[in-house]
């Protein structure tokens, strides 16, 4: 299983509870699309996630900035992302990107609010603020590889879940 998260706003820690604490402690891997803030949130999430993708928000103090890039591209499960916390590019800047980068999805943040928009050729896909929703359901995604019961043209399925565990969307990444 494959966690994504972003938007974690804290001082102290990684903020994580109920099914988004469960789903980082479970998950091969972990993508954060950064707004740690400082280094200890930082260090509380390398703490827990054995494969941490992560890049640094609009928030970050220097100290994280130093630690962690901006963007970046990665493979997991033969699925490409490509990793921003993201700015003013909207939907048609985040899917050029993509596009840009040979990119399967783009994972992004800083809106607290999550989302995943097919955009033709790549997945955009917001999993929210699991920490700091700012007025609205806290969230974060959990992704894995599509079985054969599921699409064919699937390679993973995901789900944004509600920190209670309750699935809010789901989508797919092709």
């Amino acid at each position: 299983m494959i966690t994504v998260l972003s938007d974690t706003h804290s001082r102290s820690g990684n903020e994580l509870e109920g099914r988004a604490k469960r789903a980082v402690e479970e998950s091969d891997a972990v993508v954060h699309a950064g707004d740690f803030v400082n280094a200890a949130a930082l260090d509380a999430f390398e703490a827990v996630a054995d494969r941490l993708y992560a890049v640094y928000g609009n928030n970050a103090t220097p100290e994280v900035r130093d630690r962690l890039p901006p963007e970046r591209t990665f493979e997991i499960e033969g699925v490409r992302f490509v990793l921003t916390h993201g700015d003013d590019r909207g939907a048609t800047g985040l899917s050029l990107l993509g596009r840009q980068q040979a990119a399967d999805a783009v994972v992004f943040g800083h809106s607290h609010r999550h989302a995943a928009t097919d955009a033709e050729d790549v997945l955009l896909l917001n999993p929210g603020s699991h920490a700091d929703p700012r007025g609205g359901t806290p969230t974060h995604a959990e992704l894995r590889v599509a079985d054969g019961e599921e699409r064919t043209d699937a390679r993973l399925v995901g789900e944004i879940r509600h920190r209670d565990g309750s699935v809010v969307e789901t989508f797919e990444i092709e």
